[in-house]
């Protein structure tokens, strides 16, 4: 007999997260946290290797997930990168450095959205749904 119950949609079945992070741990943890709420997960450990990563990833794209101080491309650097490929690409910055002048001119300023570190799953998954949510906003002009 079939049940008759409605099931739930995943959050996030069906799209698809670019994780930035330097810190494999961090990255591995972000990435079971969002494969858990039904994302599809492509991940890079540098600026680098995300833009490769969002070139060659079998997905599209639908959210940058990008921690802000990273060796080589920062995040906003490969948000602006990717940006000239994707425009309109719904961006979310972590940092551990939530007050600093990095992330105030780079991120705050400009209308990204950010989630300070540490964070909670249930913080990340809001924050992530909140995001793809959002109405398009227009593209923060480079200064």
């Amino acid at each position: 007999m079939a049940s008759t119950q409605a099931t739930k949609p995943t959050p996030g079945a069906g799209k698809t997260i670019l994780v930035l992070d330097d810190e494999a741990d961090v990255r591995k943890l972000v990435a079971a946290m969002l494969a858990s709420n039904g994302y599809q997960v492509v991940t890079a450990d540098n600026g680098d290797n995300a833009i490769k990563a969002f070139r060659k990833s079998k997905h599209p794209i639908d959210l940058l997930l990008l921690d802000v101080v990273s060796p080589g491309l920062s995040g906003p650097m490969v948000a602006d990168r990717i940006a000239e490929i994707q425009p309109g690409l719904r961006v979310l910055f972590m940092s551990g450095y939530d007050n600093t002048n990095v992330v105030q001119r780079y991120v705050v300023e400009k209308g990204y959205a950010l989630l300070p570190k540490p964070f909670t799953m249930e913080q990340l998954s809001r924050k992530v749904r909140e995001v793809l949510e959002a109405t398009r906003k227009p593209v923060p002009k480079n200064d």
